[in-house]
């Protein structure tokens, strides 16, 4: 008999958890399992992706509910004679806005607000698994029956002490907890020493075999541009450092002796401040946003540099991926970085500055010798790590 597998994680937009899900169940064997996903936000691009063996869940009623207009809401809530989920989503609403709050906070805030009429899964399952910390943690934790629960970690985050408080007694749940690398897991256990010896690690799984022909497919860049194509992906957030990159490719720009274009692949909360600070610094013609593409695998292949410069990262699964394609990087040196990164070898691990990442490209720029050195590591390197789904059928038994 299959086993019965539940996935949950927010959504399937284009970022690292949710495309290091996507190769996980691309890989998945589904004469041994069945598989359900659970997703807060439907529609998004990498569900056309997904194996068609996956069935994923309808939508919560909350989920439907927080889509309507308020006008809407009022009128359904009236209509059902029932105010629920209307006085659920005007606590968040006016809880959140009294001032900025962290990613953790803001989970914290909207399940004190809206767990209660959050619907529990009727489901019994074998394995349950909350692929991300934060709301999908604790809708496993409180909303699904399940022999088994595990608990993913792809963020290498610290929580206030209210935050932890609250998120222990999810954790409490879990039969065993994953990070995806060892300095997550390091950081998680900072915060929750307890839970040491249940934490494990599993990678976030590359394919390099599935990347190399996504490579072939689709469209990258079409704006014909014959100079230095460097390449950023990642969600519009502060987690991201696009102030960073931004101020770097400020940098590149007065120096004068190169002929570049900056691109970034994502969207996300900051998108409105970031257009705004490249149009201050005049780099409309410089720093290029594209929103998200499904497969980002051609840009990174034709780009000439791939650089991160992110605060924080789990893993850095973009910087796996330009590796895979043997495209030169530059990084920051977020926590994580060395999982992956050997400075001066596959690339530049610098100081998470504006300067430092202008340094890093223009001595990538500049340096032939240095240039070529990479690439050919590059080439030999060993690439990817499907090896790692072994590990998942082990931690599920």
């Amino acid at each position: 008999m299959k086993k019965k597998l539940l996935f949950v994680i927010d959504s399937l937009d284009v970022a690292g958890a949710e495309k290091s899900l996507v190769t996980l169940l691309s890989m998945l064997d589904y004469s041994r399992f069945s598989v359900d996903l659970m997703l807060f936000s439907h529609g998004k691009t990498l569900e056309k992706l997904l194996p068609e063996e996956v069935n994923i869940l309808p939508p919560l009623k909350y989920t439907n509910f927080s889509k309507l207009s308020l006008y809407k809401s009022v009128l359904y809530s009236t209509k059902n004679k029932n105010f629920k989920m209307l006085n659920a989503r005007i606590i968040y609403s006016a809880n959140i806005r009294r001032k900025t709050y962290s990613n953790p906070q803001k989970a914290r805030i909207f399940w004190e607000s809206a767990a209660d009429v959050i619907e529990a899964n009727p489901e019994t399952y074998d394995i349950a698994i909350a692929y991300a910390q934060c709301i999908p943690t604790f809708y496993v934790a409180d909303k699904v029956k399940a022999n088994k629960k595990l608990a993913w970690v792809n963020v290498s985050y610290r929580l206030e002490d209210e935050d932890k408080v609250f998120q222990k007694k999810f954790y409490e749940k879990f039969d065993s907890i994953v990070a995806v690398s060892n300095k997550t897991k390091e950081i998680f256990t900072e915060t929750f020493p307890e839970y040491w010896d249940q934490t494990e690690v599993i990678f976030d799984i590359t394919n390099p075999e599935f990347i190399s022909k996504m490579a072939e497919l689709g469209k990258g860049f079409n704006d014909e541009f014959e100079g230095i194509k460097i390449l950023t992906i990642g969600r519009l957030a502060n987690q991201k450092g696009y102030d960073i990159a931004i101020k770097a490719c400020h940098m590149l720009k007065e120096q004068g002796n190169i002929n570049f274009r900056w691109y970034a692949l994502g969207k996300g909360p900051l998108e409105k401040t970031i257009r705004a600070s490249i149009e201050e610094k005049g780099l409309s013609d410089h720093f290029i946003l594209l929103g998200v593409e499904a497969n980002p695998y051609p840009y990174i292949k034709n780009s000439d540099i791939y650089v991160q410069t992110s605060r924080f990262e789990g893993f850095g699964i973009a910087i796996a991926e330009a590796r895979m394609l043997n495209i030169p990087v530059v990084t920051t040196r977020f926590d994580a970085v060395f999982t992956q990164m050997v400075s001066g070898k596959n690339g530049l691990v610098v100081d998470m500055n504006p300067e430092a990442v202008y340094e890093g490209i223009l001595k990538l720029h500049n340096d032939k010798e240095l240039r070529s050195s990479i690439r050919n590591y590059l080439k030999s390197e060993k690439k990817g790590n499907v090896e790692e789904i072994q590990k998942f059928y082990k931690i599920i038994g």
